[in-house]
């Protein structure tokens, strides 16, 4: 038998619509969920556990009238919309379309089983970052007293960012901040990625802050999902600056949240604390001040009253010093006088005996000499050259010098020979 598409539609219409009477629980994946007219869309998927492949896909449809009840009471619950992603607990049946095909029409969900699902995928974050023991990491840096040079994450349109300006830079102190936005996605499937860029491009120049603060202002708390993802949270957790976050309310506390250095409620919020933070630090340094004044004026003060009483005491000191030094002086003079008259008088004794010793070896130099001479004399006379000439002998001389060798005498030379009674010249002829 042949039937039209038609036909055979319409008997799997009637075969759903007999067999399958009530709704059914059904829990599965979203791989999809928008919403169009007021009518939300949704496709389901089912995983294998081992190999994340999936096994089982459908449409499915929440029509306009149910899906304006059950968003906002999912939303509230969970605090998110639905989301690629999330594991889901739809009431169901089952209904076939001869033109549009099959699709299970849901009439109820369950928030509480998106909600555990959800809390289990934080709780296994949270789990993982303390098995990288990186969950404390954050904390553990110091935030600078003087942080004034302040990275911000932000919407750069956001209002909650003029919000964190203003209080900032018109703090009632007085105080200067330095402020450098950049700019990220705050809501959506793209805030991870974001606010990593953002996180990366301020790495890239970290000495030139002293912290980085994250901050969303406005937005509905159902935005928060893309803070809770474990990439985002290990970038912040090993971030080098200490992270301040304000992207929350006061019941909802994202992972970054938990692993951020500080978490305030809002971006005012924030701007107050970076204020208190540098408040904190001035009173420090006044009370600082007002130790070392009352410090230094109790020290001057004491080492003026040292001065007065030393000052008083250096008169009576002072003729003391002077009288001893007289005494000590007096005392001197008159050991040296002795010593030097003591001197004196055994230099005179010292000096009598070596002139006596003195006159007394003269004399005997001179008698010595005296003989001496004597004999000398009589040498002298006995070597006489008169006295020999006397006793018949002569004196040959040449050139004024004695001849003794004839060798020494050539043809032509002049003689001169001395006697008892004169002198003989003569010239040599050989």
């Amino acid at each position: 038998m042949e039937y039209t598409l038609l036909e055979l539609n319409r008997m799997v219409r009637d075969a759903i619509a007999t067999v399958l009477t009530g709704e059914y629980w059904v829990s599965a994946e979203l791989s999809e969920a928008r919403t169009s007219a007021g009518h939300c869309y949704m496709e389901l998927v089912q995983k294998d556990p081992f190999t994340n492949t999936p096994v089982a896909r459908a449409s499915a449809k929440c029509w306009r009238s149910t899906w304006c009840v059950l968003q906002p009471h999912f939303e509230r619950i969970t605090g998110q919309p639905l989301a690629k992603g999330m594991k889901v607990l739809l009431k169901v049946y089952p209904q076939f379309h001869e033109s549009y095909g099959f699709s299970w029409i849901v009439t109820d969900i369950d928030p509480s089983y998106t909600l555990g699902d959800m809390q289990r995928k934080r709780l296994e974050i949270i789990r993982q970052l303390k098995e990288e023991g990186v969950f404390d990491l954050n904390k553990e840096l110091t935030l600078s007293p003087f942080a004034q040079r302040i990275a911000v994450i932000s919407s750069d349109n956001a209002a909650g960012f003029g919000d964190f300006r203003n209080q900032l830079l018109s703090n009632t102190y007085g105080f200067g901040f330095s402020l450098t936005l950049f700019p990220a996605i705050m809501q959506g499937e793209r805030v991870e990625q974001s606010v990593i860029n953002a996180l990366n491009d301020i790495n890239a120049d970290v000495e030139a802050y002293d912290c980085v603060v994250i901050i969303r202002g406005g937005g509905a708390t159902s935005d928060l999902s893309g803070f809770d993802t474990l990439l985002l949270a290990e970038n912040v957790a090993n971030f080098p600056l200490p992270v301040i976050t304000g992207i929350g309310h006061d019941r909802d506390e994202s992972v970054i949240d938990m692993i951020a250095h500080t978490r305030v409620k809002t971006p005012t919020a924030a701007a107050a604390f970076l204020v208190e933070n540098l408040r904190h630090t001035a009173d420090r340094m006044e009370a600082a001040a007002a130790r070392l004044t009352a410090i230094t004026t109790a020290r001057m003060e004491r080492e003026r009253l040292r001065l007065a009483r030393v000052s008083e005491r250096i008169p009576a000191l002072f003729s003391l010093v002077r009288v001893k030094n007289e005494n000590r002086l007096d005392a001197m003079y008159d050991k040296i006088t002795s010593l030097a008259r003591q001197n004196i008088s055994e230099g005179n004794r010292s000096l009598d005996l070596l002139s006596s010793r003195m006159e007394n070896a003269a004399m005997r130099n001179i008698t010595t000499a005296r003989h001496r001479l004597a004999l000398l004399e009589q040498r002298a006379a006995a070597v006489d050259p008169a006295l020999m000439l006397k006793r018949g002998y002569s004196i040959t001389l040449l050139n004024g010098r004695s001849l003794r060798n004839p060798a020494d005498v050539k043809d032509g030379d002049l003689l001169e020979t001395r006697v008892e009674k004169g002198t003989l010249k003569s010239k040599v002829i050989k």
